[in-house]
C-alpha cells in the first residue's frame, strides 16, 4: 500500500524506533504511548485489520502474539496487555493490522 505509514516503516521508508524484528514481522514503538512500554507489532506483509490478517494467514497471527512476547520479555516485563483495534469505531487509527504491546504501569479494567 503506497500511503501506508506501517508498510512505510517496514520498507525503512520512515524511521522509527525498532525494538524487535523477524522475517514475518516488526516491532516498535509507539509515538503516542500510553504506558512507560507501548510498542506496535505489525505484519510486514499489508492486512487492513487484525480480522482481515487472521482470515488470510493465522500463522502470521500468531506470529504477531509471540512476537509481542518476545517484546515483552525483552523490556523486563512479565505482565502486559495485548491490544488488537479493528475498525475506526473500536480506536483502529492505521489500516494495517497491528498489535499494541502495554507494560510497565498497572493497566486498569475496563480499558478506556
Amino acid at each position: 500500500m503506497d500511503d501506508c505509514l506501517f508498510c512505510k516503516i517496514v520498507a525503512g521508508e520512515i524511521p522509527a524506533d525498532i525494538v524487535h524484528a523477524t522475517e514475518r514481522t516488526v516491532a516498535f514503538r509507539d509515538i503516542n504511548a500510553q504506558a512507560p512500554t507501548h510498542v506496535l507489532v505489525v505484519p510486514r506483509d499489508h492486512y487492513a485489520d487484525a480480522a482481515e490478517l487472521a482470515t488470510a494467514d493465522p500463522a502470521a497471527s500468531a506470529e504477531l502474539v509471540l512476537t509481542a512476547a518476545a517484546v515483552a520479555t525483552a523490556e523486563g516485563h512479565d505482565d502486559y496487555r495485548l491490544v488488537f483495534n479493528t475498525g475506526a469505531g473500536a480506536g483502529q487509527s492505521v489500516f494495517h493490522a497491528h498489535l499494541h504491546v502495554l507494560a510497565g504501569r498497572d493497566l486498569t479494567w475496563p480499558p478506556g
